[in-house]
């Protein structure tokens, strides 16, 4: 069967060509878009088909994974990319583009779908836990927004519930953290942990600790970030300077991030493994791994016995989302 994926975030978006055949998903064209250089989804999926040339027109199945809550009325989807903008209606997009079949979901609803396809070498491991077959999974992860969504165990397959889970509210842990979150709230008025768990929340914390030692702040770091992606320039920083105001937002950044996690465990108890997944993640790797990412999401008094039990790995495969949402035309009903 061929199917038409993409995974539509408001940095980038990632469409494929794919095959659901006796060897599962396999992904056989791809292209990457930068979100923000097109008017639309409509006008990027244009593009895409018309690169296609024959092969658009064995396509069976479509569809696309969204970074933003997905709206069902009867039998149209609709949905809205929360960083971008951009409007998305399967049924106007089927007609449009003459597709068969579309569908849309969450992107993180798309990673849950891909988690059962995943390899050894897709993941790296913070904590073995104690797995338990066919116990309840939870996924997350920061990217331009903060992604999480819920899996159950049907007997067959796990099915994806997608939540909003990224705009439930900041909890600080700490003096620095307290003051943090009023800093925010300054600002924004209600805080989410999606301020703070983001590429944007990454940049805002680094911008928190600038106010309050500016005798610190790097000239250099901080002309970099006026001309380049601002949460990218401090990564690189922190990376290579963790003694710096860089590192340091970064280190309370994993801190946040590790606390976060152990509330969502304690939340749904995922035996079956807790899944750091989002575009900041392989890249920061080496800072979730030192220890500093556990601690926190351990960091849970007389429950702290339950969390050390939770598996908990990071997902490294950048296709996930293509992969997931090509899984869920795979097996949807037209």
């Amino acid at each position: 069967m061929s199917l038409l994926a993409a995974d539509v975030g408001g940095t980038k978006t990632l469409l494929a060509l794919a095959e659901d055949g006796d060897d599962g998903i396999r992904l056989t064209r791809e292209r990457r878009y930068d979100s923000r250089a097109y008017p639309g989804f409509e006008a990027m999926l244009t593009d895409f088909l018309a690169g296609l040339g024959p092969a658009r027109r064995d396509i069976e199945r479509a569809c696309f994974a969204v970074a933003g809550p997905v709206i069902t009325a009867e039998d149209s989807e609709m949905a809205r990319v929360t960083n971008l903008g951009w409007r998305l209606d399967n049924r106007r997009l089927a007609a449009e583009l003459a597709l068969p079949a579309v569908r849309l979901i969450n992107d993180f609803q798309a990673v849950g779908h891909a988690i059962e396809l995943l390899e050894e070498n897709d993941l790296v491991v913070l904590q073995p836990g104690r797995p338990r077959a066919a116990g309840p999974r939870t996924v997350l992860g920061a990217g331009t927004g903060l992604g999480t969504a819920l899996l159950a165990w049907d007997g067959a397959h796990y099915r994806v519930q997608p939540t909003e889970g990224g705009h439930v509210d900041f909890a600080p842990n700490g003096a620095l953290q307290l003051d943090l979150l009023a800093w925010l709230a300054q600002r924004h008025g209600h805080v989410s942990i999606e301020r703070l768990l983001s590429g944007p929340g990454l940049a805002a914390i680094h911008d928190y600790l600038c106010t309050r030692w500016p005798e610190r702040v790097d000239a250099d770091l901080a002309r970099r970030m006026q001309t380049q992606d601002a949460a990218a320039a401090v990564t690189e920083h922190a990376l290579t300077h963790s003694e710096t105001l860089a590192g340091e937002a970064l280190a309370l950044f994993v801190a946040i991030y590790g606390a976060h996690a152990g509330n969502l465990a304690l939340l749904t108890l995922p035996y079956g493994g807790l899944y750091i997944a989002g575009g900041i993640a392989p890249r920061i790797l080496p800072r979730l791994a030192d220890g500093r990412f556990m601690a926190a999401f351990n960091a849970k008094g007389r429950m702290a016995h339950l969390t050390a039990e939770i598996p908990v790995a990071v997902v490294i495969n950048p296709r996930i989302g293509l992969l997931g949402a090509a899984s869920f035309a795979a097996r949807a009903s037209a």
